[in-house]
Protein backbone atom coordinates (compact mmCIF):
# COMPACT_ATOMS: atom_id res chain seq x y z
CA UNK A 1 0.00 0.00 0.00
CA UNK A 2 1.60 3.34 -1.01
CA UNK A 3 2.20 5.68 1.93
CA UNK A 4 1.14 8.84 0.06
CA UNK A 5 -0.48 9.97 -3.20
CA UNK A 6 -1.92 6.50 -3.50
CA UNK A 7 -4.17 7.61 -6.37
CA UNK A 8 -1.14 7.67 -8.69
CA UNK A 9 -0.22 4.09 -7.79
CA UNK A 10 -3.87 3.01 -8.07
CA UNK A 11 -4.00 4.54 -11.56
CA UNK A 12 -0.91 2.57 -12.64
CA UNK A 13 -2.46 -0.62 -11.28
CA UNK A 14 -5.63 0.16 -13.23
CA UNK A 15 -3.72 0.63 -16.47
CA UNK A 16 -2.02 -2.74 -15.92
CA UNK A 17 -4.82 -4.86 -14.43
CA UNK A 18 -8.11 -3.18 -15.39
CA UNK A 19 -10.87 -0.97 -13.97
CA UNK A 20 -11.29 -3.13 -10.84
CA UNK A 21 -8.17 -4.05 -8.87
CA UNK A 22 -8.21 -6.24 -5.76
CA UNK A 23 -5.42 -6.20 -3.16
CA UNK A 24 -5.12 -8.16 0.10
CA UNK A 25 -3.23 -6.66 3.06
CA UNK A 26 -2.86 -9.03 6.03
CA UNK A 27 -6.21 -10.58 5.17
CA UNK A 28 -8.01 -7.26 4.57
CA UNK A 29 -9.46 -7.03 1.05
CA UNK A 30 -9.13 -3.70 -0.78
CA UNK A 31 -11.05 -3.13 -4.01
CA UNK A 32 -9.91 -0.18 -6.12
CA UNK A 33 -12.15 1.26 -8.85
CA UNK A 34 -10.59 3.29 -11.65
CA UNK A 35 -13.52 3.96 -14.01
CA UNK A 36 -16.66 6.09 -13.84
CA UNK A 37 -18.91 3.34 -15.21
CA UNK A 38 -17.80 0.81 -12.61
CA UNK A 39 -17.93 3.34 -9.77
CA UNK A 40 -21.49 4.40 -10.58
CA UNK A 41 -22.62 0.78 -10.96
CA UNK A 42 -21.18 -0.21 -7.59
CA UNK A 43 -21.21 2.87 -5.35
CA UNK A 44 -24.25 4.67 -6.73
CA UNK A 45 -26.70 2.13 -8.15
CA UNK A 46 -25.92 -0.39 -5.38
CA UNK A 47 -25.37 2.17 -2.64
CA UNK A 48 -27.53 0.18 -0.19
CA UNK A 49 -24.71 -2.40 -0.15
CA UNK A 50 -21.75 -0.01 -0.31
CA UNK A 51 -22.80 3.02 1.79
CA UNK A 52 -21.29 1.63 4.97
CA UNK A 53 -17.95 2.85 6.32
CA UNK A 54 -15.23 0.60 7.71
CA UNK A 55 -13.67 1.08 11.12
CA UNK A 56 -10.92 3.63 10.43
CA UNK A 57 -8.41 3.07 13.20
CA UNK A 58 -6.50 6.34 13.29
CA UNK A 59 -9.00 8.92 12.06
CA UNK A 60 -12.21 7.26 13.21
CA UNK A 61 -11.52 5.34 16.40
CA UNK A 62 -8.46 7.04 17.92
CA UNK A 63 -9.01 10.66 16.89
CA UNK A 64 -12.81 10.55 17.13
CA UNK A 65 -14.21 11.23 13.67
CA UNK A 66 -16.28 8.04 13.99
CA UNK A 67 -19.00 10.17 15.59
CA UNK A 68 -19.47 12.27 12.44
CA UNK A 69 -21.83 11.44 9.58
CA UNK A 70 -18.96 10.90 7.15
CA UNK A 71 -17.78 7.86 9.16
CA UNK A 72 -21.09 6.77 10.63
CA UNK A 73 -22.17 3.18 9.85
CA UNK A 74 -25.06 2.97 7.40
CA UNK A 75 -28.34 2.73 9.27
CA UNK A 76 -31.22 4.72 10.72
CA UNK A 77 -29.02 7.27 12.48
CA UNK A 78 -26.97 7.85 9.33
CA UNK A 79 -30.06 8.18 7.12
CA UNK A 80 -31.65 10.70 9.47
CA UNK A 81 -28.48 12.76 9.64
CA UNK A 82 -27.95 12.64 5.91
CA UNK A 83 -31.55 13.69 5.28
CA UNK A 84 -30.99 16.73 7.48
CA UNK A 85 -27.75 17.51 5.66
CA UNK A 86 -29.48 17.49 2.28
CA UNK A 87 -32.26 19.70 3.65
CA UNK A 88 -29.66 22.21 4.82
CA UNK A 89 -27.07 22.06 2.05
CA UNK A 90 -28.96 20.75 -0.94
CA UNK A 91 -30.94 22.88 -3.38
CA UNK A 92 -33.89 23.42 -1.05
CA UNK A 93 -35.15 26.52 0.68
CA UNK A 94 -33.01 26.11 3.80
CA UNK A 95 -29.72 26.43 1.93
CA UNK A 96 -30.79 29.80 0.55
CA UNK A 97 -30.71 31.38 3.97
CA UNK A 98 -26.94 30.83 4.10
CA UNK A 99 -26.23 32.39 0.69
CA UNK A 100 -26.12 36.04 1.89
CA UNK A 101 -23.59 35.01 4.52
CA UNK A 102 -21.47 33.20 1.91
CA UNK A 103 -21.54 36.31 -0.28
CA UNK A 104 -20.61 38.54 2.67
CA UNK A 105 -17.67 36.40 3.75
CA UNK A 106 -16.45 36.14 0.16
CA UNK A 107 -16.53 39.95 -0.19
CA UNK A 108 -14.52 40.23 3.01
CA UNK A 109 -12.06 37.71 1.63
CA UNK A 110 -11.55 39.90 -1.46
CA UNK A 111 -10.57 42.82 0.74
CA UNK A 112 -8.11 40.72 2.76
CA UNK A 113 -6.50 39.46 -0.45
CA UNK A 114 -6.35 42.99 -1.90
CA UNK A 115 -4.66 44.38 1.22
CA UNK A 116 -2.13 41.53 1.55
CA UNK A 117 -2.06 39.28 -1.54
CA UNK A 118 0.99 37.36 -0.32
CA UNK A 119 -1.25 35.86 2.37
CA UNK A 120 -3.62 34.26 -0.18
CA UNK A 121 -3.70 30.78 1.36
CA UNK A 122 -4.20 32.21 4.84
CA UNK A 123 -7.08 34.40 3.65
CA UNK A 124 -8.84 31.50 1.93
CA UNK A 125 -8.59 29.41 5.08
CA UNK A 126 -9.80 32.28 7.24
CA UNK A 127 -12.87 32.70 5.06
CA UNK A 128 -13.52 28.96 5.20
CA UNK A 129 -13.24 29.04 8.98
CA UNK A 130 -15.63 31.98 9.18
CA UNK A 131 -18.20 30.12 7.07
CA UNK A 132 -17.86 26.91 9.09
CA UNK A 133 -18.28 28.73 12.38
CA UNK A 134 -21.30 30.75 11.26
CA UNK A 135 -23.17 27.81 9.76
CA UNK A 136 -22.21 25.37 12.50
CA UNK A 137 -22.48 27.62 15.54
CA UNK A 138 -23.79 31.04 14.52
CA UNK A 139 -20.42 32.48 15.53
CA UNK A 140 -19.12 35.62 13.77
CA UNK A 141 -15.32 35.71 13.79
CA UNK A 142 -13.08 38.47 15.06
CA UNK A 143 -11.04 39.96 12.24
CA UNK A 144 -7.73 39.56 14.08
CA UNK A 145 -6.43 36.59 16.07
CA UNK A 146 -9.73 34.74 16.35
CA UNK A 147 -9.10 31.61 18.47
CA UNK A 148 -11.83 29.54 16.80
CA UNK A 149 -10.48 30.19 13.29
CA UNK A 150 -7.06 28.83 14.25
CA UNK A 151 -8.73 25.84 15.90
CA UNK A 152 -10.85 25.14 12.79
CA UNK A 153 -7.79 25.26 10.53
CA UNK A 154 -5.83 22.91 12.78
CA UNK A 155 -8.77 20.50 12.88
CA UNK A 156 -9.09 20.48 9.07
CA UNK A 157 -5.37 19.77 8.59
CA UNK A 158 -5.41 16.93 11.11
CA UNK A 159 -8.54 15.40 9.58
CA UNK A 160 -6.85 15.12 6.19
CA UNK A 161 -3.76 13.47 7.67
CA UNK A 162 -5.59 11.19 10.11
CA UNK A 163 -7.95 9.71 7.53
CA UNK A 164 -5.51 9.22 4.62
CA UNK A 165 -5.69 5.61 3.47
CA UNK A 166 -1.93 5.15 3.21
CA UNK A 167 -0.83 7.60 5.88
CA UNK A 168 -1.41 5.38 8.93
CA UNK A 169 -1.43 1.59 8.81
CA UNK A 170 -3.98 1.71 11.62
CA UNK A 171 -6.54 2.93 9.09
CA UNK A 172 -6.35 -0.47 7.40
CA UNK A 173 -5.58 -2.84 10.27
CA UNK A 174 -7.26 -2.85 13.73
CA UNK A 175 -5.24 -0.79 16.17
CA UNK A 176 -5.07 -3.45 18.85
CA UNK A 177 -2.62 -5.35 16.62
CA UNK A 178 -0.03 -2.72 17.48
CA UNK A 179 0.17 -2.26 21.27
CA UNK A 180 2.26 0.76 22.20
CA UNK A 181 2.43 2.05 18.62
CA UNK A 182 3.91 5.56 18.44
CA UNK A 183 1.07 6.99 16.37
CA UNK A 184 -1.24 6.70 19.38
CA UNK A 185 0.46 9.71 20.96
CA UNK A 186 -0.32 11.72 17.84
CA UNK A 187 -3.88 10.40 17.91
CA UNK A 188 -4.37 11.63 21.49
CA UNK A 189 -3.18 15.11 20.52
CA UNK A 190 -5.47 15.24 17.48
CA UNK A 191 -8.40 13.87 19.48
CA UNK A 192 -7.90 16.72 21.93
CA UNK A 193 -7.99 19.21 19.04
CA UNK A 194 -11.21 17.72 17.67
CA UNK A 195 -12.80 17.73 21.10
CA UNK A 196 -11.86 21.40 21.56
CA UNK A 197 -13.31 22.24 18.14
CA UNK A 198 -16.64 20.70 19.11
CA UNK A 199 -16.86 21.68 22.77
CA UNK A 200 -15.56 25.25 22.83
CA UNK A 201 -17.93 26.60 20.16
CA UNK A 202 -20.76 24.63 21.79
CA UNK A 203 -20.08 26.43 25.04
CA UNK A 204 -20.24 29.71 23.13
CA UNK A 205 -23.67 28.73 21.75
CA UNK A 206 -24.93 27.85 25.22
CA UNK A 207 -23.95 31.29 26.49
CA UNK A 208 -25.63 32.98 23.53
CA UNK A 209 -28.79 30.95 24.09
CA UNK A 210 -28.83 31.88 27.76
CA UNK A 211 -28.60 35.54 26.75
CA UNK A 212 -31.28 35.12 24.08
CA UNK A 213 -28.84 36.07 21.31
CA UNK A 214 -28.16 32.72 19.59
CA UNK A 215 -28.20 32.70 15.78
CA UNK A 216 -29.57 29.79 13.74
CA UNK A 217 -26.89 27.10 13.43
CA UNK A 218 -26.20 23.36 13.30
CA UNK A 219 -24.92 23.12 16.85
CA UNK A 220 -27.79 20.86 17.92
CA UNK A 221 -27.08 18.31 15.16
CA UNK A 222 -24.28 15.95 14.13
CA UNK A 223 -23.43 18.06 11.09
CA UNK A 224 -20.83 20.47 12.44
CA UNK A 225 -18.03 17.88 12.14
CA UNK A 226 -19.02 17.09 8.58
CA UNK A 227 -18.91 20.79 7.73
CA UNK A 228 -15.28 20.87 8.88
CA UNK A 229 -14.31 18.20 6.34
CA UNK A 230 -16.43 19.57 3.50
CA UNK A 231 -15.20 23.13 3.93
CA UNK A 232 -11.59 21.97 3.51
CA UNK A 233 -12.62 20.72 0.07
CA UNK A 234 -13.64 24.29 -0.71
CA UNK A 235 -10.35 25.70 0.61
CA UNK A 236 -8.33 23.42 -1.68
CA UNK A 237 -10.55 24.17 -4.69
CA UNK A 238 -10.39 27.96 -4.32
CA UNK A 239 -6.62 27.85 -3.90
CA UNK A 240 -6.47 25.70 -7.06
CA UNK A 241 -8.59 28.31 -8.88
CA UNK A 242 -5.97 31.00 -8.27
CA UNK A 243 -3.19 28.70 -9.50
CA UNK A 244 -5.20 27.85 -12.62
CA UNK A 245 -5.64 31.53 -13.43
CA UNK A 246 -1.85 32.00 -13.35
CA UNK A 247 -1.37 29.15 -15.76
CA UNK A 248 -4.30 29.95 -18.09
CA UNK A 249 -4.60 33.76 -18.52
CA UNK A 250 -6.76 33.33 -21.64
CA UNK A 251 -9.38 31.51 -19.55
CA UNK A 252 -9.28 34.32 -16.99
CA UNK A 253 -9.78 36.97 -19.68
CA UNK A 254 -12.70 35.11 -21.26
CA UNK A 255 -14.47 34.71 -17.89
CA UNK A 256 -13.94 38.39 -17.08
CA UNK A 257 -15.38 39.40 -20.44
CA UNK A 258 -18.50 37.37 -19.69
CA UNK A 259 -18.89 39.00 -16.26
CA UNK A 260 -18.42 42.48 -17.73
CA UNK A 261 -21.02 41.85 -20.45
CA UNK A 262 -23.61 40.21 -18.19
CA UNK A 263 -23.23 42.25 -15.00
CA UNK A 264 -21.05 45.27 -15.71
CA UNK A 265 -18.50 46.74 -13.35
CA UNK A 266 -20.77 48.57 -10.91
CA UNK A 267 -21.30 45.63 -8.56
CA UNK A 268 -19.99 42.19 -7.65
CA UNK A 269 -21.57 38.96 -8.94
CA UNK A 270 -24.19 37.27 -6.78
CA UNK A 271 -25.60 33.76 -6.60
CA UNK A 272 -28.66 34.80 -8.58
CA UNK A 273 -26.35 35.71 -11.50
CA UNK A 274 -25.26 32.12 -11.97
CA UNK A 275 -27.50 31.33 -14.94
CA UNK A 276 -26.24 34.47 -16.68
CA UNK A 277 -22.62 33.34 -16.33
CA UNK A 278 -22.37 29.95 -18.08
CA UNK A 279 -18.63 30.22 -18.76
CA UNK A 280 -17.83 31.20 -15.16
CA UNK A 281 -20.02 28.35 -13.95
CA UNK A 282 -18.13 26.00 -16.30
CA UNK A 283 -14.86 27.41 -14.97
CA UNK A 284 -15.90 26.51 -11.42
CA UNK A 285 -16.70 22.97 -12.60
CA UNK A 286 -13.31 22.75 -14.29
CA UNK A 287 -11.61 23.77 -11.03
CA UNK A 288 -13.31 20.81 -9.36
CA UNK A 289 -12.17 18.45 -12.13
CA UNK A 290 -8.68 19.80 -12.82
CA UNK A 291 -7.53 19.72 -9.21
CA UNK A 292 -9.14 16.71 -7.56
CA UNK A 293 -9.38 17.69 -3.90
CA UNK A 294 -10.43 14.23 -2.72
CA UNK A 295 -8.38 11.96 -4.99
CA UNK A 296 -9.63 8.70 -3.48
CA UNK A 297 -12.02 10.04 -0.86
CA UNK A 298 -12.93 7.89 2.11
CA UNK A 299 -13.37 4.12 1.81
CA UNK A 300 -16.74 2.45 1.47
CA UNK A 301 -17.41 -0.96 3.00
CA UNK A 302 -19.40 -3.84 1.48
CA UNK A 303 -22.07 -5.01 3.95
CA UNK A 304 -22.62 -8.29 2.08
CA UNK A 305 -21.03 -10.47 -0.59
CA UNK A 306 -21.52 -9.15 -4.11
CA UNK A 307 -20.51 -9.88 -7.70
CA UNK A 308 -19.75 -6.98 -10.04
CA UNK A 309 -18.48 -7.20 -13.63
CA UNK A 310 -17.49 -10.81 -13.02
CA UNK A 311 -15.54 -10.02 -9.84
CA UNK A 312 -16.48 -11.41 -6.43
CA UNK A 313 -16.42 -8.71 -3.72
CA UNK A 314 -16.62 -10.33 -0.27
CA UNK A 315 -18.44 -8.80 2.67
CA UNK A 316 -16.22 -6.40 4.61
CA UNK A 317 -14.13 -5.38 1.59
CA UNK A 318 -12.84 -1.80 1.59
CA UNK A 319 -13.84 -0.13 -1.67
CA UNK A 320 -11.87 2.89 -2.89
CA UNK A 321 -12.90 5.04 -5.84
CA UNK A 322 -9.86 6.52 -7.60
CA UNK A 323 -11.63 9.79 -8.35
CA UNK A 324 -8.42 11.43 -9.55
CA UNK A 325 -8.03 8.84 -12.31
CA UNK A 326 -11.69 9.12 -13.32
CA UNK A 327 -11.47 12.91 -13.64
CA UNK A 328 -8.26 12.67 -15.68
CA UNK A 329 -9.26 9.84 -18.00
CA UNK A 330 -8.62 10.85 -21.65
CA UNK A 331 -11.44 8.54 -22.74
CA UNK A 332 -13.86 10.78 -20.80
CA UNK A 333 -12.21 14.22 -20.87
CA UNK A 334 -10.48 15.75 -23.86
CA UNK A 335 -6.93 16.76 -22.88
CA UNK A 336 -7.60 15.98 -19.21
CA UNK A 337 -4.50 17.71 -17.85
CA UNK A 338 -5.42 21.01 -19.51
CA UNK A 339 -7.76 23.58 -17.92
CA UNK A 340 -10.66 23.90 -20.41
CA UNK A 341 -13.98 25.25 -19.00
CA UNK A 342 -15.65 25.02 -22.41
CA UNK A 343 -15.73 21.23 -22.03
CA UNK A 344 -18.81 21.73 -19.81
CA UNK A 345 -20.74 23.99 -22.21
CA UNK A 346 -23.19 22.48 -24.67
CA UNK A 347 -22.64 23.60 -28.26
CA UNK A 348 -24.14 22.55 -31.57
CA UNK A 349 -23.00 19.02 -32.24
CA UNK A 350 -21.24 18.60 -28.89
CA UNK A 351 -22.57 17.56 -25.50
CA UNK A 352 -20.90 18.70 -22.27
CA UNK A 353 -18.36 16.33 -20.80
CA UNK A 354 -19.19 14.38 -17.63
CA UNK A 355 -20.12 16.60 -14.65
CA UNK A 356 -17.21 16.29 -12.16
CA UNK A 357 -19.42 17.15 -9.17
CA UNK A 358 -21.03 13.73 -9.58
CA UNK A 359 -17.65 12.24 -8.66
CA UNK A 360 -15.62 14.79 -6.75
CA UNK A 361 -17.87 15.05 -3.70
CA UNK A 362 -18.77 11.39 -3.26
CA UNK A 363 -21.10 8.67 -4.49
CA UNK A 364 -24.57 7.35 -3.83
CA UNK A 365 -25.99 8.00 -0.40
CA UNK A 366 -22.95 10.02 0.63
CA UNK A 367 -23.02 12.74 -2.05
CA UNK A 368 -21.71 16.02 -0.52
CA UNK A 369 -22.75 19.11 -2.49
CA UNK A 370 -20.11 21.84 -2.02
CA UNK A 371 -20.05 23.98 -5.15
CA UNK A 372 -21.75 27.17 -3.90
CA UNK A 373 -18.65 28.64 -2.25
CA UNK A 374 -16.46 27.65 -5.19
CA UNK A 375 -18.70 29.40 -7.74
CA UNK A 376 -19.13 32.65 -5.81
CA UNK A 377 -15.43 32.84 -4.94
CA UNK A 378 -14.42 32.37 -8.58
CA UNK A 379 -17.01 34.85 -9.87
CA UNK A 380 -16.25 37.60 -7.37
CA UNK A 381 -12.47 37.26 -7.67
CA UNK A 382 -12.61 37.35 -11.47
CA UNK A 383 -14.83 40.44 -11.44
CA UNK A 384 -12.31 42.61 -9.55
CA UNK A 385 -8.85 41.00 -9.73
CA UNK A 386 -6.18 40.48 -12.34
CA UNK A 387 -4.34 37.33 -11.30
CA UNK A 388 -0.91 36.83 -12.84
CA UNK A 389 2.49 35.27 -12.30
CA UNK A 390 4.67 36.85 -9.62
CA UNK A 391 7.86 38.61 -10.68
CA UNK A 392 10.68 39.92 -8.52
CA UNK A 393 13.95 41.53 -9.68
CA UNK A 394 13.17 40.57 -13.25
CA UNK A 395 12.57 36.92 -12.37
CA UNK A 396 9.12 35.42 -13.00
CA UNK A 397 8.10 32.57 -10.71
CA UNK A 398 6.56 29.67 -12.63
CA UNK A 399 3.98 27.70 -10.61
CA UNK A 400 3.91 23.92 -10.82
CA UNK A 401 0.82 21.71 -10.97
CA UNK A 402 1.79 19.48 -8.05
CA UNK A 403 -0.49 18.67 -5.12
CA UNK A 404 -0.11 17.55 -1.52
CA UNK A 405 -0.83 14.11 -0.09
CA UNK A 406 -3.74 13.37 2.27
CA UNK A 407 -7.46 12.64 2.18
CA UNK A 408 -7.92 16.22 1.00
CA UNK A 409 -5.25 17.29 -1.48
CA UNK A 410 -4.21 20.93 -1.82
CA UNK A 411 -2.16 22.59 -4.55
CA UNK A 412 1.46 23.04 -3.53
CA UNK A 413 2.24 26.62 -2.39
CA UNK A 414 2.89 29.23 -5.07
CA UNK A 415 3.51 32.96 -5.43
CA UNK A 416 1.22 35.15 -7.49
CA UNK A 417 0.41 38.76 -8.28
CA UNK A 418 -3.14 39.87 -7.45
CA UNK A 419 -4.16 43.41 -8.35
CA UNK A 420 -7.42 45.30 -8.81
CA UNK A 421 -8.58 45.35 -12.45
CA UNK A 422 -9.46 49.04 -12.29
CA UNK A 423 -10.08 51.98 -9.97
CA UNK A 424 -13.75 51.06 -9.91
CA UNK A 425 -12.86 47.49 -8.92
CA UNK A 426 -10.66 48.86 -6.15
CA UNK A 427 -13.57 50.92 -4.80
CA UNK A 428 -15.89 47.89 -4.89
CA UNK A 429 -13.38 45.88 -2.86
CA UNK A 430 -12.84 48.62 -0.30
CA UNK A 431 -16.56 49.19 0.26
CA UNK A 432 -16.64 46.06 2.41
CA UNK A 433 -16.27 46.50 6.17
CA UNK A 434 -15.10 43.97 8.75
CA UNK A 435 -17.31 45.19 11.61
Amino acid sequence: MPSEKEWLTFAKWGEKYGDIVSVSILGRRLVIINSIQVAISILDKKSSIYSDRPVVGMGGELVGWKNSIIFMPYGVRFRNGRRLAHQLFGKGVTMKQFLPMLELETRRSLKRIFIRPEGLSEHIRKTAGAIILQISYGYVIQEDNDPFVELAERTMNQFSLATASGGFFANLIPTYWFPGAGFKRTAREWASTLNDFVEKPHNYVKKEMAAGQARRSLASSQLEREMTAEEDLTVASIYAFFKAMLLYPDVQAKAQAEIDAAIGDDRLPRFDDRERLPYVNALALEVVRWHTVGPVGLPHCAIQDDVQFGYFIPKGSLVYANIWKMLHNPAVYDQPFEFKPERFIRTEGREPEFDPCKLAFGFGRRICPADASIFISCAMALSVFTISKYSENGVTFEPDTEHTAGTISHPTPFKCSIKARSEKASRLINEERFD
